[in-house]
């Protein structure tokens, strides 16, 4: 019955609330994420630089990427390309494209409606943005509930799963010790809070991103000739004009646009809480950092796989087997039986920066439903090292069935939110493009002309002062020429 329930809900429903709505914001934004896309790349390069006791846009954007880019990145993609073909690749390509606009808007929503903590740092995220926003409290507790339990527990004791199981494959390991183990370590990084997980993120994410970037690439250059064909047959599939891939046309779009959600997130309504942590001069600013984490995921790191799988020759229509076998296996035949080591490691690393990913989103949860409790937040730790000790060794068949329907879920009450407060995106979105305009390089939110709005002023003061990184270039040069 779960299966059932869950291929519609999955298969059918989210594929068209993620696509469809992700299309709706597009056309509603004049193509925000094709605005900005050059934009996007020097705000990432502004975002590294943070405020001292805060959390950095830099930061919190490789704590999305943390939960990002994971294990859908390797074993996903060969199970969408193992089910739809090549053709399921370009379909992945589309739901990024699309969702990108979905992912500008629910991060920088995320960031309007967030609330100061008290110890300088914030907690936002769609509960904050349902209820301040929209003022629909039950709504609110109902998405907090479906995070916590999506998030903080079923999907940590799945990515243990993956991981123990894996090095066990690889190594020899027995799955009972490698529990344990990363429990510990785990257990080590949640006490520090989140600006322990935020820089364990920004250490290890941008080297377990650009080791696997170069590992496949380099797979990818030493058969560039053959890269163009390929490219060709990845559309051709798409449309069901490659002869060998014909029969697989409905496969590829259902497996493109499910597996490319379940890889970059966007609209499902997670990476919103790890954006509102940011300390930013304009919410919008966020949004396109998160824009980028979902061009970043999709069209380099997930193609990467792709290309690794459908240039190494190992892959053959009808192919019988997991996601993460058909990926080590091709990485094999191209380097040697040393590859599939190296996607055990990798995906170790994907996995420990996503259970950390996912146990914040929890602990985010669980505190707009319990409020600052201390005795609630360690029982909420105590429970997801068990639950990582205890799935490392369990079949999770069940529990992965029922944390797609509530994750679904999730999507459904999120995107329904962010329909609503699209006018309120799209004012924050031409305020912003309206300084960008007038020549200032780094917007600044100013609170007071949003007094209709339900905002945090300890996190959004009215009438801040510019810095000069917000005095539009024009009135800058005419100061240094006085």
């Amino acid at each position: 019955m779960l299966e059932v329930i869950n291929d519609f809900l999955s298969g059918k429903v989210l594929i068209v609330l993620i696509v469809g709505l992700g299309t709706y914001f597009t056309l509603r934004s004049r193509f925000v994420q094709f605005r900005h896309f050059g934009h996007m790349f020097s705000v990432f390069k502004e975002s590294i630089r943070g405020q001292a006791g805060q959390l950095s846009s830099f930061q919190a954007l490789m704590l999305s990427l943390a939960g990002r880019v994971g294990a859908g990145n390797i074993a996903g993609v060969g199970l969408a390309v193992t089910l739809g073909g090549p053709g399921a690749v370009f379909w992945m390509w589309v739901t990024a494209l699309v969702g990108m606009s979905s992912s500008f808007f629910e991060c920088t929503l995320a960031q309007v409606y967030k609330r100061a903590d008290g110890d300088g740092l914030y907690r936002g995220g769609p509960s904050y943005y349902i209820q301040h926003g929209l003022k629909l409290r039950w709504m609110a507790l109902t998405f907090a509930v479906l995070l916590l339990v999506t998030y903080g527990f079923a999907f940590n004791g799945l990515q243990a799963f993956t991981v123990t199981h894996s090095l066990e494959n690889a190594f020899g390991l027995p799955v009972q010790y490698t529990g344990i183990g990363l429990a510990v370590l785990l257990g080590l990084v949640f006490i520090g809070g989140i600006k322990r997980i935020a820089s364990v993120s920004d250490l290890l994410v941008p080297v377990k991103t650009l080791a696997y970037i170069a590992v496949t690439c380099y797979v990818i250059i030493s058969q560039i000739e053959l890269v163009p064909d390929m490219l060709v047959t990845i559309v051709k599939s798409a449309f069901g004009l490659e002869p060998a891939f014909a029969g697989l046309l409905g496969s590829a779009i259902v497996m493109g646009v499910k597996r490319g959600v379940f890889a970059n997130e966007a609209g499902l309504g997670s990476a919103p809480n790890v954006a509102a942590v940011a300390a930013v001069k304009h919410p919008a600013a966020q949004g396109v950092v998160q824009a980028f984490s979902v061009f970043l995921d999709t069209f380099v790191i997930c193609t990467c796989t792709a290309l690794l799988i459908l240039l190494s020759g190992f892959y053959t229509p009808g192919f019988e087997g997991d996601g993460i076998v058909l990926t080590q296996n091709s990485l094999a035949a191209v380097v040697g039986e040393w590859g599939r080591v190296f996607i055990s490691v990798a995906l170790s690393l994907f996995v420990f920066t996503c259970i950390l990913y996912n146990y914040y989103l929890g602990e985010n949860a669980l505190q707009f439903l319990a409020g600052r409790s201390r005795a609630a937040l360690l029982t909420y730790r105590g429970l997801v090292l068990a639950l990582i000790c205890w799935g490392s060794m369990q079949n999770l068949g069940t529990v992965f069935a029922f944390a797609d329907i509530t994750m679904t879920c999730l999507a459904f009450v999120n995107l329904l939110a962010l329909a609503m407060l699209i006018k309120v995106g799209l004012r924050v979105m031409r305020d912003y493009d309206e300084q960008r305009k007038a020549g200032i390089n780094q917007p600044v939110f100013d609170s007071a002309k949003f007094a209709d709005l339900d905002l945090d002023r300890d996190a959004w003061p009215a009438n801040p002062a510019p810095s000069e990184d917000t005095i539009p270039v024009a009135h800058g040069l005419a100061q240094s020429h006085r």
